[in-house]
Formats: structure tokens, C-alpha cells, sequence
């Protein structure tokens, strides 16, 4: 195979990217500026905590939508759920705090159940966080649009290809780099924390001085229906998974503190803190707020008492609370609605860098393909950048980017991960206990209360995945069940498939060195240029024989090629090689069996030229042949293949530069070209 090549944009002899890819992701960066990449808290906060922080605005939608179905007396429970939504958060974020400290290296809850609960909770973990990575883009996005058609109506047709556009745009900024999503990420998060933080705070004052908002739906009234006591609960046990949504998200500081910069641990810690504050006040206060103002959010509109459905679509909660805040018309209303678009759409950016995270340590751990761990022009994993934004315009298509229908899907994988992940560290706390026995009593202190932390988590999240699976299998939550298993049972195909490859290639004394010759074999059609280039390189590699070999599917140019040949006084001997079916690779790899039986187990290099090409189409018109013969002559054992390019013309336009002249075109008076082509190898 060909040496690998790295390149930047100081380096003159590097190939240039081609021209849209400069434009849309910049000039390839240095690998040694990986640590100028690395990430401050405070931009850390907006690249990590826009899910969780944006999570606010749909989450308590959601809480009192679900509530609303048993009527609008049924929003009396609204703080009770609320209030047990924020406590499992507070258990959450100090669950996580313990794991970064424990695995800092960036496999968060997977490697954490991989280590301590083996391979299959392993696998298991990271599924589900895929999935739920996936779909963090598509319900973020979702949102984000919802948004921004409460604002402008008018937009509510183009919905889907709205969602479509944002995906794209966030995988263009994402492949950019690290360093550049947080500079464009960090004002709107920052905007939105601010100005929904004074929305409450004006909200509530206005609340406290006796002239409390009012929303627009706040005389909508629903036909309560009858509920019995079994569905009672449910209803109730649904609104509260439903607010859980607001916990998506706090998982991705954990998997990504190898982006922070040093002390790492601390940074990631830290930023994990804050972002959990800010989702809390931020969840708190707007739900207060919308009970305040009465907002009656229905997952059906039409069923709403006084809401004509045909008028337009359902203001989100969060543009009512705004309206009955400021007024609908005002400055700030625009202003929030902006604010929460963007971030909604930011949100998206936590699973851009989650996912690629992550599968960069599936593959490190030989889980998923090696490729998800090679770094872009712009230092960031752009392999699973692209993957993601596919799988997510492709889920965003089929489900036409309807927030309702999306969220049923969501939070399934990411209290999978929860619940794995709290788990296997109450095994990991029991196991430094047993360690720690001889050692300090603050060492041993501090393990008890993390396995104490943690085991409070692990408890929390079970029992919340039990009651989102009861509530939400049924509405389409099933589809998650669905893919975790079968792409898990892909991983760990994959990982035995590399490892039954390692075993396969893997270096022992059984191994023989036992070639006793070397013979060069340049294979030629017509003597043209390419030819002699190809005939120049294996002269130049000074092999123990050479010999330019031309396979004969007829006989009429066999008398040409020979006469071209002495004309030319060609340096190395012509054999022809008869093949009456013909074939190309087969008679060739006839003769090269002969050869062998003949001169005993010579090592081969077969020098094949080959065109390089400017224009699209004329890949086709070209090397078919060539790439054919190449593929099945790396079937032989001991033959090597070099692929000897030579540059048209009008690879100039792409490349910059044609192939260098032949031996003697200087001293011919012919004009130089200065530009020499690349050899490329390919063993068997």
C-alpha cells in the first residue's frame, strides 16, 4: 500500500484540497495544533451543554402536554413532576461527576459498563448513546424549526426541508473544528440563557406584583376524558417521563473531557456543575411561569376548546409564555424565539461531538470501523460527523421532523446508558473499597461516598427507564428497542471480525523468507509514453531481471510492437504472451507461474501504468483495465503491484501539474515540465 501522507496548509509540496472543500471547512491544520483545539470552560459550556440547556425549552412543553390529556385540572400535578424531574437531575449531574473523575479518558458510561460489566453492557451502552445521539440531532432540530414557525407561520410547508438544511449547516460548521463550533456556538447559548433567565425573572416579578402574564391559550379548555385509576397513574408516570427530557445530554461532558483542556478532570467537572445549575433554574422557572400564565398545550391542537387549528400551527410553549411576558409584538418576544431557535439548533452540536467521540473509542477498542478514528483536515473525527448528519436527515425525513412523534423516541437510549453506566460504577466503588482497605481513611472515605452518590443514581435511573419504557413503548419507542440489539450484535461482529483478522496476520516463527529472486515485469499494450515511464521506474528500482511483457489477444499488432520496439531500441527484452480467450491477468499470471517453476520462488513487481485524469468523465474512458488486472494480480502470493501514474494534460486543472518529461526530451529541445508524478504501491 502506499506510504501515508500528511499534509498542511505551510507544507508547498502538499496536494491542495480541492477548492469547495477549502471554502466550506478551511485550510487542513497541523496535527501538533491539536492542543490549540482543546477547549476553556467557557467554551466548553455552549460545545457540551447546549442539549441539556436547550432541553429546557421543549421539556416542560412536553410535561404539561402530557398532563393536559386528563383534562386541565390534571396541570395541578404539573409541580409535583416537575419537582421530581429536577431532584433526578441534581442525583444525575452528581453521579456524572464521580465517573468523569474515574474514566476521564472519554468512554463515558461505555467504558464504564465495558470495564466493569463486560462486554455486552458494554455494547449495549454504546448503541443505545448512538442511537440516542441520533436522535438528539433530529428532536433538536425539530424543535428548533417548531420554533421558528410559532414565530413566522408562514414556514410551517417547508418544515422538513428546513430540519434537512440545519443538519447540513451544523456538519459543515462541526467539520470546521472544534475551536471554531465553540467561537459560533458560544453567543446564542449564552443569548438564550440570558434572555429566557430575564423572561422568568420579569415573569415572575410581574407575577409577585399582582400582574401576572396571561397566555393566549390560557382560556382553551380540553374534553377531560374518564381515566381510571391503572391510567391515572400512567398518565401521570408519562408526563414525568416526558420531563426526563430534560435530563438528554448531561452525559456528553463524561464523553467528552478528552477535549477540554488541562486539568481536564477539573474543567469538565466544573462545566458539568454549571451546565446542571442553569438547566435546573432555567426548567424551574419556565414551567412556574407557564403555569402562571396558563399555557394549555395540547399533542393534539384541534382537540383544544376555542383554538381554531386551521388558522395555523400551535404556538410552542415557549413562544405563549414570551407573548403573555412581553408581548407578542415586542422586541424580546423575537428575541427569545431567535434565541431558542438557535439554541435548539445548537443543541444538535452535543451529539456532533459525542457521537464522533465516542465512536473514535469504539474503534480504538475494535467495536466499530477503523475509520471512525482518523482525524479530518480540521483535527475533529469527520468520519462520524458525516454519519451522524446522514442518519439524522434520514430519520428527519421519515418522520417528516415531527417533534411529537420524535420525542417518543427519545431518552430511551441515553437512561439505557444511565442505568448501565450508574451500575457498573457501584461495582467500580466495591472494587477500590476492597483495594483501599490498607489504605488512608480519607481514600476509603472518598470511594464511600461516591459508591454512596452512585448508588443513589444507579437506583433513580433504573427506575426511570422502567417507567419511559412502560410509557413510551407503545408510542413508537419500540423502534429504539429495535435498533440498540442489532447494533450491538453488529459491534461485536465487527470486533471479531478485527480480531479474527489481527490472529490471522499476527507475526510468528512459522513465517519463511524463502524468495530467491527478483523479476520485474512492465506490462505494455502500445510503446507509448506511459510505457517508457513505467520501464524508467523499474530500471531505476535495479531489479535482478526485467522484462516488459505484452499479452496477445490477437496477432495483428504483435509485428507493430515489435518494430516500435527495436525502432526505439527499448532497453529491457519483450516477451509475448498468446491469449486466444482474451484474457489479460490470467495468461500473466500463467506466465509468472512458469517463470517461478523455471528460476525458483522469485519476488514479482508488475508495473502497471496508469492514467491520471482531470475531468469526472474521463475516469471511465480510462484504467478499467488497468484496476482489473492490478485487483486480481494481488491474489497471487509474492507479486507486487506498482501503479505508475502518468498525468494528462488536463489534470493540471485539479492537480496543478503535469507528468515530467521522459529521459532525453531536455536534450530533444522539448519544453520541461517540472512536476514529477507519485508512485503508488499495492502489495499482495
Amino acid at each position: 500500500m502506499s506510504p501515508a501522507v500528511t499534509s498542511d496548509s505551510r507544507d508547498p509540496n502538499a496536494a491542495p484540497s480541492p477548492a469547495v472543500k477549502r471554502m466550506l471547512i478551511g485550510e487542513p491544520l497541523d496535527t501538533e495544533k491539536l492542543d490549540g483545539q482543546l477547549l476553556p470552560k467557557k467554551r466548553a459550556l455552549p460545545i457540551f451543554a447546549s442539549d441539556a440547556l436547550s432541553s429546557v425549552a421543549y421539556a416542560p412543553q412536553e410535561l404539561l402536554m402530557i398532563l393536559l390529556l386528563g383534562g386541565t385540572a390534571f396541570m395541578a400535578f404539573a409541580p409535583t413532576v416537575a419537582a421530581a424531574v429536577v431532584v433526578l437531575l441534581v442525583v444525575v449531574v452528581l453521579s456524572y461527576r464521580q465517573l468523569i473523575k474515574a474514566y476521564p479518558s472519554g468512554g463515558g458510561d461505555y467504558e464504564v459498563a465495558r470495564t466493569n460489566l463486560g462486554e455486552k453492557a458494554g455494547v449495549v451502552v454504546a448503541s443505545a448513546l448512538l442511537v440516542d445521539y441520533v436522535l438528539t440531532v433530529a428532536v433538536s432540530v425539530s424543535s428548533g424549526v417548531d420554533n421558528i414557525i410559532s414565530a413566522l407561520p408562514a414556514l410551517d410547508p417547508w418544515r422538513v426541508e428546513l430540519a434537512v438544511g440545519f443538519v447540513i449547516l451544523l456538519v459543515i460548521v462541526n467539520l470546521r473544528g472544534v475551536r471554531e463550533a465553540s467561537q459560533a456556538f458560544a453567543i446564542p447559548t449564552y443569548v438564550f440563557i440570558g434572555s429566557v433567565a430575564l423572561m422568568i425573572v420579569t415573569g415572575l416579578s410581574r407575577w409577585a406584583m399582582g400582574d401576572a402574564p396571561v397566555a393566549s391559550s390560557a382560556d382553551f379548555t380540553v374534553e377531560a376524558e374518564s381515566l381510571s385509576q391503572v391510567a391515572f397513574i400512567l398518565l401521570l408516570l408519562r408526563a414525568f417521563s416526558s420531563g426526563c427530557s430534560a435530563l438528554t445530554g448531561v452525559e456528553a461532558v463524561s464523553n467528552g473531557v478528552p477535549a477540554f483542556r488541562t486539568p481536564k478532570i477539573k474543567n469538565a467537572q466544573t462545566t458539568l456543575v454549571l451546565m446542571g445549575g442553569i438547566a435546573i433554574a432555567l426548567f424551574a422557572g419556565l414551567t412556574a411561569l407557564a403555569l402562571i400564565a396558563g399555557v394549555h398545550y395540547a399533542e393534539n391542537p384541534c382537540k383544544l376548546i376555542g383554538f381554531d387549528c386551521e388558522a395555523g400551527p400551535q404556538p410552542s410553549l415557549m413562544a405563549q409564555v414570551a407573548a403573555a411576558t412581553f408581548g407578542g409584538d415586542s422586541i424580546f418576544f423575537f428575541v427569545i424565539q431567535a434565541a431558542t431557535a438557535c439554541v435548539l439548533l445548537l443543541a444538535a452540536n452535543t451529539a456532533f461531538n459525542g457521537f464522533p467521540l465516542l465512536g473514535s473509542v469504539l474503534a480504538r477498542d475494535s467495536y466499530a470501523p477503523k475509520a471512525l478514528n482518523s482525524r479530518g483536515d480540521r483535527l475533529v473525527f469527520s468520519n462520524g460527523m458525516l454519519i451522524l448528519g446522514g442518519a439524522a436527515i434520514a430519520i428527519l425525513v421519515v418522520f417528516q421532523a415531527n417533534l411529537t412523534t420524535l420525542i417518543q423516541l427519545y431518552i430511551i437510549g441515553v437512561f439505557v446508558s444511565f442505568s448501565l453506566g450508574q451500575i457498573g460504577m457501584v461495582r467500580h466503588w466495591r472494587r477500590e473499597l476492597r483495594l483501599l482497605k490498607t489504605r488512608p481513611a480519607a481514600a476509603r472515605r472518598e470511594a464511600t461516598a461516591g459508591l454512596v452518590i452512585n448508588s443513589i443514581g444507579a437506583a433513580f435511573t433504573v427506575a426511570v427507564l422502567a417507567i419511559v419504557t412502560i410509557t413510551k413503548f407503545t408510542h413508537g419507542a419500540w423502534l429504539v428497542f429495535l435498533a440498540m440489539p442489532v447494533l450491538a450484535f453488529l459491534m461485536i461482529g465487527v470486533n471479531r471480525y478485527y480480531r479474527d483478522v489481527e490472529h490471522e496476520i499476527e507475526m510468528d516463527d512459522s513465517v519463511k523468507f524463502g524468495s530467491s529472486g527478483d523479476l520485474a515485469i512492465i506490462l505494455v499494450g502500445k510503446l507509448q509514453k506511459p510505457v517508457a515511464k513505467a520501464i524508467d521506474y523499474a530500471l531505476a528500482a535495479k531489479h535482478e531481471k526485467t522484462l516488459a511483457v505484452h499479452v496477445a489477444v490477437t496477432t495483428d499488432d504483435i509485428a507493430e510492437l515489435k518494430a516500435d520496439w527495436e525502432y526505439h531500441r527499448m532497453p529491457v527484452p519483450l516477451v509475448v504472451v498468446d491469449s486466444p480467450y482474451r484474457h489479460y491477468a490470467g495468461p500473466l499470471i500463467g506466465f509468472i507461474e512458469k517463470y517461478r517453476e523455471k528460476h525458483g520462488p522469485s519476488v514479482v513487481t508488475v508495473y502497471l501504468p496508469q492514467y491520471i485524469v482531470g475531468h469526472w468523465w474521463e475516469t471511465p474512458l480510462h484504467n478499467r483495465r488497468a484496476r482489473r488486472i492490478a485487483q486480481q494480480l494481488m491474489m497471487v502470493h509474492g507479486v507486487t503491484v506498482t501503479l505508475v501514474p502518468w498525468l494528462l494534460d488536463s489534470s493540471e486543472i485539479v492537480y496543478g501539474r503535469r507528468s515530467r518529461p521522459l529521459p532525453g526530451d531536455d536534450r530533444g529541445g522539448r519544453v520541461e515540465q517540472r512536476h514529477y508524478g507519485l508512485v503508488e504501491h499495492s502489495e499482495s
